[in-house]
């Protein structure tokens, strides 16, 4: 008798047990889930905080830990390089909860996401935009932030970033002996980012090309540019040889 009753008696202390498991789990507050989330946070145990955190933003949107959840995830994204995902969950917590305290720091963070994204200056560089944007974005809503000074370095090399991308392309066309295509973007280095340090390099090499193009006059007023707005330039000697040929 005491052996054939014995699977219900194992089946039944199961049950009692998986319900005390479940009453257990719905009479955890949202702190006593926040609290595990970031015990498991602290130990980078990414999977389970993940998980915990997920509860938060599913059980209790509504609750004082909502935002805290929200922007633990990105950070979790952030640590694992999961950049893109990064960059989305930052942009929620501003999304989803502007007046929170994890606002300002949601926004530099998701710029950062989009600079670790931002490839070699030979690949598309759509990235770079988006993070030069989110730094710019920074800016102006944090100007006295002392992260402020951080976001226009950041901005400066990202567009020398971009500079550079439009003189490999000027290079480019003119390897293929395509020097009209050439000059358009050299101009676009010009007019665009006129306080990059690729600068001077776009003029120089403009001025170059005009040269070979046989347009003597472009040439002679690209020069005269160079000579008003370049003051401290390292290729002077390199346009003085230039301006000789077409003496």
């Amino acid at each position: 008798m005491r052996f054939r009753f014995a699977p219900y008696l194992i089946l039944l202390v199961f049950v009692v047990a998986c319900s005390a498991t479940k009453q257990e789990r719905r009479s955890r507050t949202a702190e006593d889930v926040f609290k595990e989330g970031l015990e498991a946070f602290n130990d980078e145990n990414w999977l389970e905080a993940t998980a915990q955190f997920d509860i938060i933003k599913l059980q209790f949107p509504a609750s004082q830990y909502a935002d805290d959840a929200q922007f633990y995830v990105a950070e979790i994204n952030f640590k694992r390089s999961e950049y893109v995902l990064g960059a989305y969950n930052y942009a929620m917590v501003r999304r989803l909860y502007p007046s929170s305290d994890y606002a300002k720091q949601a926004l530099y963070k998701s710029a950062l996401c989009y600079l670790e994204l931002s490839p070699p200056s030979d690949r598309d560089q759509d990235y770079t935009k988006k993070a030069i944007a989110a730094f710019g974005e920074f800016e102006a809503a944090y100007p006295q932030d002392s992260l402020a000074f951080e976001a226009a370095k950041q901005i400066r090399f990202l567009r020398d970033k971009l500079a550079e991308r439009f003189i490999e392309s000027a290079r480019h066309y003119t390897r293929s002996y395509s020097n009209k295509a050439a000059v358009i973007y050299y101009d676009a280095v010009l007019d665009e980012f006129p306080d990059s340090k690729h600068y001077e390099t776009a003029l120089v090499e403009k001025i170059a090309t005009l040269i070979a193009m046989r347009k003597h006059d472009d040439a002679r007023l690209a020069i005269d540019h160079y000579r008003r707005t370049v003051r401290s330039g390292t290729q002077r000697a390199e346009v003085d040889r230039l301006e000789q040929e077409i003496r």
